[in-house]
């Protein structure tokens, strides 16, 4: 029976090495659909035949279903072979979405868009390590916390909090929550946060000290991570590692990182994390102005701020070369609120308000013609879908995936509409300015 599976495959009832060794295990990894047909005879049996429980801890996985929530079957058609998905995208990639929609409790909707985004992020992995490996020399050198800039201070408590939460979730089997964590760490931290706020410090724009308290932290975040990532993605994590200066053998030996104890000897800056996340704030309310009014990234553009916050005052004025770089400015200033800017877009963040010049910057005319003709194009595309909606034999006949497409379609035009309505009485009223 293979009720006795636990025991009998290691020389029982022989009181053997490898029995003593390896009963009881401590973790069984399995699907909801034979907790009763085989796991719990595992426990009958285990308690019986050995007096001591198999196993403590039984994790029961997802079950791996299509695109559209149905169980594969091959009479169906809808089976997808993961060798196939291996091939077209990657051993990694396919780890990782396995285990980034692996909820407890929840099925997984495999759909190879899925697994596409996830080799996305794998793709930016190795460009961050070979970012990297341009700029780190042989050598790790110790980090000296004086010499740090604030992106720098911000990353290491990023870090840290991380690691913990990584730790937590692995060790709790919540396994989804870990590689959330370290997706959105690795894409919206590292690469699009701290690699581009530190570039003028690696290229040397900011003199050595800098420059090496930059790599130091930099060789630490990129050794880190791929420790924390290789238990999802261990292919492509075993390949950056032994491109990491000052790394020997496998990945696989390496100690996983310990918030106590490796961390210690940073003193890593909890108020750094509020006061970056406050410079992201105005950089990514600036670029929404951008995108809004339709300006180019490559136009330079005068900014101002108005608020009476000292401390955020203080914030800027240190970190102003972070904004300017990040956002693409011609100049950027702090005020006290009062003052009126004729032709400029603004936004409102936190307690302070953004102001941003759009004199000389864009043609008025064209940008209400531009969006005028979007809004005509998508009232048509809006007036097609509902006559769609409110045919009673589509609804009745169609299958129910389609129908709910057509629904979500008609959804996200609607926002589109909405947005675009406010950005063209935005332009109206900053032209009237």
């Amino acid at each position: 029976s293979s009720a006795l599976w636990p025991f009998s495959t290691m020389g029982w009832p022989e009181k053997t090495q490898l029995l003593k060794t390896f009963y009881p295990t401590s973790v069984l990894v399995t699907g909801f659909d034979i907790l009763f047909f085989w796991v719990a005879r595992m426990m009958m049996m285990g308690i019986h035949f050995m007096e001591n429980v198999p196993f403590r801890d039984v994790y029961v996985h997802a079950l791996v279903r299509d695109e559209e929530g149905k169980k594969m079957s091959k009479s169906k058609g809808n089976v997808i072979d993961p060798l196939n998905i291996i091939d077209n995208y990657g051993t990694d990639a396919f780890r990782m979405t396995l285990a980034a929609f692996a909820a407890q409790g929840r099925d997984i909707k495999m759909s190879e868009k899925r697994v596409e985004g996830y080799r996305h992020f794998i793709n930016k992995l190795w460009n961050a390590g070979r970012f990297s490996f341009m700029h780190l020399n042989q050598g790790y050198t110790e980090i000296k916390f004086a010499d740090l800039s604030l992106p720098d201070k911000w990353i290491l408590a990023r870090l840290k909090r991380v690691t913990d939460s990584v730790a937590c979730s692995i060790d709790s089997y919540r396994f989804n929550d870990a590689a959330g964590t370290l997706y959105k760490f690795v894409w919206h931290e590292l690469c699009d946060w701290y690699l581009e706020a530190v570039k003028p410090c690696l290229y040397g724009n900011k003199g050595e000290e800098k420059k090496n308290a930059a790599l130091s932290v930099l060789w630490r975040v990129l050794h880190d991570t791929l420790i924390l990532l290789h238990p999802f993605i261990p292919f492509v994590t075993e390949e950056i590692w032994h491109k990491l200066p000052g790394t020997k053998g496998s990945i696989m030996k390496a100690v996983f990182p310990s918030d106590e104890k490796d961390f210690a000897s940073l003193s890593c800056d909890p108020e750094s994390e509020p006061m970056m996340e406050l410079i992201i704030e105005i950089i990514t309310g600036i670029r929404n102005i951008r995108g809004e009014m339709n300006i180019s990234p490559s136009s330079s553009i005068d900014v101002v701020l108005q608020s009476d916050n000292m401390s955020l005052k203080n914030i800027l004025s240190s970190n102003e070369d972070i904004v300017i770089n990040l956002a693409g400015l011609k100049s950027f200033s702090v005020e006290k609120p009062g003052k009126r800017h004729r032709k400029a877009a603004m936004a409102v963040v936190g307690d302070a308000t953004i102001h941003v010049s759009l004199e000389g910057i864009i043609d008025f005319s064209k940008e209400k013609e531009r969006l005028e003709k979007e809004l005509a194009k998508l009232k048509d595309e809006i007036g097609a879908l509902v006559k769609k909606l409110g045919n009673d034999d589509f609804l009745s006949k169609a299958p129910a995936e389609i129908v709910e497409k057509v629904r979500e379609k008609h959804q996200v035009f609607i926002e589109k509409q909405q947005k675009l309505t406010t950005n063209l009485d935005k332009i109206r009223s900053i032209e009237a300015s």
